[in-house]
Order: C-alpha cells, then structure tokens, then sequence
C-alpha cells in the first residue's frame, strides 16, 4: 500500500508484494500462505493506486482482510476451523490500512515525494502561502489558478500527473509575493513600476522572484516536488522586453549580452513542470492581448510552444512532439 502511494511505478510495488509472499511461504513453509498474501497484496495495490482520501485506504484494507477471510475458507476447503484465525486476517488488512495512514507522512518525508492526499491538503486555500497570495498579489494569484487549470487539462491530455501540476502551478509564483506591484497582474493598466526603472534593474526584479519563491518554500517547508516547480517554471527562458529595452537604449560603446537576461534554471525536468512553464507564458501572454479573439489566441498559443521547442526549454523533459500537439488544442480550446 506505502509502495503504491509514494511511487508511480506500479511495477515496483508488485514486486515487493512478490518478494514478501515468496519470503513468508519460505519462512512459514506454507506455499497457501504465500498464495493468499500475494493475492491480497495485488488487491491493495490496485485499490490504493490514486487514491485522493485517507478513508479510500482504510476502505481497502476493509476489501482486502474479508477478502483474505474468504480465501481461507476456499483454502480449508470449505471448512471452517479455528475462528479467531479468520478474525486475524480480517482484522490484518484494517489494522494495515491504519498503519499506512499513520506513518504515511513519514515516508513523504524520507522518500522526498509527495501523494495525492498531501497535494489535496496544499490545494487548500486556507494555506498560509495561498492566504498571502490571495491578500498581497490577487492577480498572481487569479494567474496562477487559471496557469493551474490549463496545466491540470494538458496533464490530462498527455497522460502526465494533473494533481501534481494543478498544485505546482498554485505555488509556482510564490516568489512574486516579496515585490508584486513590479509585475504585470497586480498592477495598474496606465501605470508601471518599471518605468523609472532601466531595463537591467527591471530584469533583475523579474528575475529574482524565482530566488525568492525557493526561499519562501523554505521557509514553508514545501514538498521538493513543488519546489520542482518554482526552480524549472521558467527554464532558462529569455526575459525578451527588458532584453528587447536594453537594445533599444543601447548606447555604441556598450553591449547587451543575451545571457545576463536569461533565468538561471534549470530546465524543466517532468511533464508536469513542462507544462507548468508552457501554461505560464501561454495565459501571460494572451493576457496582455489586445484582440483575445479565437484566431489571435490560437496564434499566440501556437507561437509561444514553438518558441519554447526552438529556444530548447523542452530538453530535459519527455514531452513528444505529438504532446504538444495536444496541449496546444486543449490551452486554445480553454482560453477561447
């Protein structure tokens, strides 16, 4: 059941079911015995794999000890002996699900992942970080629940964790809470901070939310997962105004080098922050359009993932050309 919740991989949790039914019908010197627990071990890998809620667990290990109840009565061959021993295998499976919801949190925290049930508890917007948010910078935070659905959609789409990347995406621009009147959601239409600013100073105010956002989840204790998310939603993607401004006031005996304007990184190393970082510049920028309309947003989309594939930000992920074909027609179809 730990195995099941703490790991995708489906493949390693049936072979420690495996490992262990073949070591108590070696130990025990009863091959029944080993059949029955490799059986039940199946079973509850199968009811716990994705489950959103503490009592989905104590329901499988519910099914699982009347399963094992029954399969001792077909393995007594339809005679019921001592009772207490069904009681035993009944009661095995309940006090193993209560176990697993006990010490659950421990293993999160020694195996550094985070499941579903943790995920459900941080998408709470009773969170101090998402009440901050909501108070200090509420259109970071309306971008970031917007960046959380088309990210949740492609997920979808794409087969990849759409739990995780909703929740990324909540916590994704923490960092902007230290300076948020200085980016573009939170601020007056007519009027901008930057614009007593050069566009050197600016970028490092931009750039710098990503540092911030690391040390608020520090500060916070977030999951490494979602750390993930802070460190990689930008890539080494270009900051391409202040770029851009810097060129236009750029004096003959000075130069600009592009990678003083570029993030630190790293890429993005998962679907989930792949597309975290696709649905941040995406709503950005159809956000900043003049003509919303469905043409001017199907071009927009289609734009920014192509420039996001030729500025090589989709390296270090396993995202197929196909995938992007598909996260670009579910973003166009939410965003129109």
């Amino acid at each position: 059941m730990l195995s099941a919740m703490l790991f995708a991989e489906l493949g390693l949790s049936l072979l420690l079911t495996l490992a262990s039914s073949v070591s108590i019908a070696y130990l025990i010197g009863d091959n029944d015995a080993g059949l029955l627990f490799l059986i039940s071990g199946i079973l509850s890998i199968i009811l716990v794999h994705g489950a959103r809620k503490r009592v989905a667990i104590i329901r499988a290990g519910l099914i699982v000890g009347l399963l094992q109840a029954i399969a001792l009565f077909f393995i007594d061959r339809f005679r019921i002996g001592n009772p207490e021993r069904y009681l035993m295998f009944l009661l095995n499976g309940i006090v193993s699900s209560v176990i697993v919801v006990g010490i659950l949190p421990v293993f999160e925290y020694l195996f550094k992942t985070v499941t579903n049930i943790s995920l459900l508890e941080l998408a709470d917007f009773s969170q101090p970080l998402l009440q901050r948010m909501v108070m200090e910078a509420p259109g970071t935070y309306h971008h970031s629940l917007v960046v959380g659905n088309l990210s949740e959609s492609a997920c979808l789409a794409v087969g990849a964790n759409s739990l995780l990347a909703r929740v990324g995406a909540y916590y994704h621009d923490i960092g902007k809470l230290e300076k948020p009147e200085y980016f573009s959601e939170n601020q007056d239409i007519k009027m901008s901070k930057h614009n007593d600013l050069s566009a050197t100073m600016s970028k490092l105010v931009i750039m710098n939310h990503v540092h911030e956002g690391l040390e608020l989840a520090k500060k916070y204790r977030l999951n490494p997962p979602l750390v993930d998310f802070i460190k990689q939603h930008h890539g080494t993607s270009l900051v391409y105004y202040f770029y851009r401004r810097a060129l236009e006031s750029l004096e003959e005996d000075h130069e600009v080098k592009e990678e003083g304007f570029r993030y630190p990184g790293p890429k993005p190393s998962t679907k989930e922050t792949a597309i975290v970082l696709l649905a941040d510049s995406v709503e950005a920028a159809t956000r900043a359009s003049k003509e919303p309309t469905p043409k001017n947003i199907e071009d927009v989309v289609h734009k920014i993932i192509n420039n996001k594939f030729i500025d090589r930000q989709l390296d270090a992920c396993d995202l197929t050309l196909k995938d992007l074909e598909k996260i670009s027609a579910v973003f166009i179809r939410i965003l129109s």
